[in-house]
């Protein structure tokens, strides 16, 4: 089969989305049934997608620093549609997939992935320019595709209550992690804990952009509220890019991060991430809306116990292997802090439980069950 991929998530630092687009285009690239891929970047073709990491990055930055933000990102989609179209008229037999929401223009078969619809829960959590984007442009592109990805059940079932897409041509097809998070000695972790200034096993760690819909000042306050034992021998410490609406977050911060009880690194490497995953003590993860929670199967792939949401796609993810609470009871999050660094008993047994549930998701797997979706679409042919 020929594919054409869209990969203008792929921009570093790399998110959940732009991480699933980089290993879905390197599996597609050696898939053994996968005759030819061409992989379409911002308004270019590139040859991989390490290219596309240099091609995104300067519109990645044209898109949040121009003014007029809706506006730009109308033009700017309205030229890359138009040399799409130029770039592929002459393409014959191949389909399409853009694995970040919105399809371009194409007269072939086509695949979406549609990862969430926080824009339409929370819109107060999204840039507006962001929400408005997506309200003017999925549906449209949810009518064109011949099939729509999702990471989960639960956003599957979302998508058709909803937006009225048929289950027909709804699919889900989970997301993979990365064999570089395994668990690892003090040994192999001893420089990443130094160049961070971490001790291993000696901390909380969350990987979340510092969002709103992440739930973060939820989880500080719950952290607060822990004996000061706990704080002064394990700091909560925060991973992940400075996202948007914060101030409320910058203020319930403040006080933790003047005493030492937490830090945030900000963006760390990809080769210091999976150390950093393998070093905490307990992963803390309580967002109020996820489409899948990849950061929670990468900490039960590194072998650390994880307190997690009871609510969307997390249970399910998780398949009880976390222990997961109401996000918005700030005690029953004090209570699973309390318990994912203290009870012994269950942090082993949640350890070990994760370990064997995360190997059930290889990025490969992900791969196969992708081509798989699109062998099925009729009147597709190698």
């Amino acid at each position: 089969m020929r594919v054409i991929f869209n990969v203008d998530a792929i921009s570093a630092p790399l998110t959940g989305i732009g991480r699933y687009a980089l290993e879905l285009a390197q599996g597609l690239a050696t898939h053994r049934e996968v005759e030819q891929l061409r992989l379409y970047s911002a308004v270019r073709w590139v040859e991989d997608p390490a290219d596309a990491l240099s091609s995104n990055r300067i519109f990645a930055s044209l898109r949040t620093n121009l003014p007029f933000k809706t506006r730009a990102l109308e033009i700017y989609s309205t030229v890359r549609n138009v040399l799409f179209r130029a770039h592929t008229r002459k393409l014959k037999g191949f389909l399409l997939h853009t694995p970040n929401y919105i399809l371009l223009p194409f007269d072939g078969p086509s695949v979406t992935t549609v990862h969430d619809l926080s824009a339409f829960n929370f819109p107060e959590t999204h840039p507006p320019e962001r929400v408005r984007f997506l309200e003017r442009h999925l549906p449209r592109t949810l009518e064109r595709a011949d099939r729509v990805l999702t990471d989960s059940q639960f956003i599957a079932d979302e998508i058709h209550v909803k937006l009225g897409v048929p289950r027909e041509k709804l699919r889900v097809v989970a997301l993979g992690v990365d064999p570089t998070y395994h668990p690892r000695t003090s040994e192999a972790l001893a420089a990443a804990m130094e160049r961070h200034g971490l001790v291993a096993g000696g901390y909380v760690l969350v990987v979340a952009t510092q969002e709103p819909r992440k739930n973060l000042i939820r989880l500080a306050n719950a952290y607060a509220a822990l004996p000061m034992r706990l704080r002064e021998r394990y700091p909560l410490i925060i991973v992940g890019a400075r996202g948007w609406l914060n101030a409320e977050l910058e203020r319930v911060l403040a006080p933790l991060e003047a005493s030492g009880s937490s830090r945030r690194l900000g963006y760390v490497s990809e080769a210091d991430l999976p150390m950093i995953y393998a070093g905490a003590r307990g992963f803390a993860f309580p967002s109020l809306y996820e489409g899948f929670g990849l950061p929670v199967l990468e900490a039960m792939a590194s072998g650390v116990p994880v307190l997690t949401s009871n609510v969307s796609s997390l249970p399910e993810i998780c398949a009880g292997s976390a222990l997961c609470v109401d996000p918005l009871d700030e005690n029953a999050l004090r209570e699973g802090l309390e318990r994912l660094l203290e009870d012994d008993s269950w942090r082993d047994r949640s350890a070990a439980d994760g370990l064997a549930h995360a190997a059930d998701f290889p990025w490969s797997r992900c791969v196969d069950e992708t081509v798989a979706v699109y062998r099925e679409i009729e009147g597709f042919r190698r």
